[in-house]
């Protein structure tokens, strides 16, 4: 991922999570901030010391920034969005993970419609 694409200040997650919305299943909670005057989204990601070590943190990482990448053209564009993965996350290999991201951002209504 590209840096004009993370979020990487503590002012902007502290944005996010104050006038952001969220939206969680087990595994992941996601905060989503519309921006004004923005063509392309940010993600900020938080893995807790509590899921493991730093290998299985940035594994998690991993997982979440490689199905984001593959889910870019579905998602809605304008917006900051923070995930925060759960201790289910630590667990779960890269398709269970980009399954459980795909149904949390349709959740928050932020996956753009397929065409059909």
């Amino acid at each position: 991922m590209k840096k004009e694409f993370r979020i990487k200040k503590n002012n902007d997650f502290q944005a996010v999570f104050q006038k952001g919305r969220s939206f969680a299943n087990r595994q992941f909670v996601v905060y989503s901030l519309p921006k004004e005057n923005q063509d392309y989204f940010r993600i900020g990601l938080s893995v807790s010391k509590k899921l493991g070590n730093a290998v299985t943190r940035n594994r998690i990482k991993r997982n979440i920034r490689q199905a984001i990448l593959e889910l870019n053209d579905q998602i809605i564009f304008g917006n900051d969005y923070v995930i925060i993965a759960r201790k289910p996350a630590a667990d779960m290999d890269f398709f269970e993970v980009k399954s459980s991201l795909t149904h949390v951002l349709k959740v928050g209504k932020v996956l753009k419609r397929a065409n059909k």
